[in-house]
């Protein structure tokens, strides 16, 4: 049995977690389960204000994957504008901490997954813009989206749960599209030339991944990717823990 590659997710704060009380930190468990069907042991990361490469390093040292998941909007100004009608108000240690993850993965060739938020985040990060609400929402909607190559999900339109009210304006010059919804919004994207694996969505997969081989091929080739980067993950060291929170 193969050992599971370790999947770093960033956390989401929760105001409110009635299992637990109090606040939180979260991560959709959907999300969990289809990491975790996928061949990967998915773990939460907690936020924290220690975002230094040094800091961040040590933190994901022993990680074969990161994963960064939706959530709320990202600070408009992480990609020079100001704040729009409907934005959500920024949570500047969230934005902090997922961008200083998303730089290590890159610079460290770590392969990369973002969802809706999380691809929103490498657009900016990379140069790109965001529409800040969208005349129409991609909210609560399981749409149709186009690949633009045939490649992981084929060359027919795939349905997908879209939950943004934002999207990609301008696409940063190092990514390319790789689906279109039926109104042209960008659904998906690649980081080609990438030193490690790249990919990004804006629909959020977990939602039918159980259901819909698409959904979980997209996963399953981001944890062999995961796996592939690490060679001691193709022996067996024993199995691996279930899904839990680190900090």
């Amino acid at each position: 049995m193969r050992t599971r590659p370790r999947i770093a997710i960033p956390g989401r704060f929760s105001q409110s977690a009635s299992a637990l009380r109090f606040r939180a930190v979260v991560n959709a468990q959907a999300l969990l389960e289809a990491v975790w069907a996928a061949g990967g042991d998915p773990v939460t990361l907690l936020p924290t204000e220690a975002t230094t490469p040094a800091a961040i390093a040590a933190r994901l040292d022993g990680y074969d994957g990161v994963l960064l998941p939706g959530g709320a909007d990202i600070n408009p100004a992480l990609y020079g504008a100001a704040p729009a009608a409907g934005t959500d108000p920024p949570d500047d240690l969230q934005d902090r901490f997922d961008l200083a993850v998303l730089r290590h993965a890159l610079d460290h060739a770590v392969p990369l997954l973002t969802v809706c938020r999380g691809t929103q985040l490498l657009n900016a990060f990379l140069g790109g813009t965001l529409e800040q609400d969208m005349a129409a929402g991609h909210i609560h909607v399981v749409q149709k989206v186009t690949p633009v190559e045939p490649i992981l999900f084929g060359p027919d339109p795939i349905p997908v749960s879209c939950y943004h009210h934002q999207r990609i304006d301008t696409l940063a010059d190092a990514l390319e599209p790789f689906a279109h919804a039926g109104d042209g919004t960008i659904e998906a994207v690649r980081y080609r030339t990438a030193p490690g694996w790249v990919f990004g969505v804006q629909w959020h997969p977990e939602d039918t991944a159980a259901e819909d081989p698409h959904q979980q091929l997209l996963l399953t080739t981001f944890v062999e990717a995961a796996r592939e980067s690490h060679p001691r993950n193709s022996v067996n060291e024993g199995t691996s823990c279930t899904p839990t929170t680190s900090t």
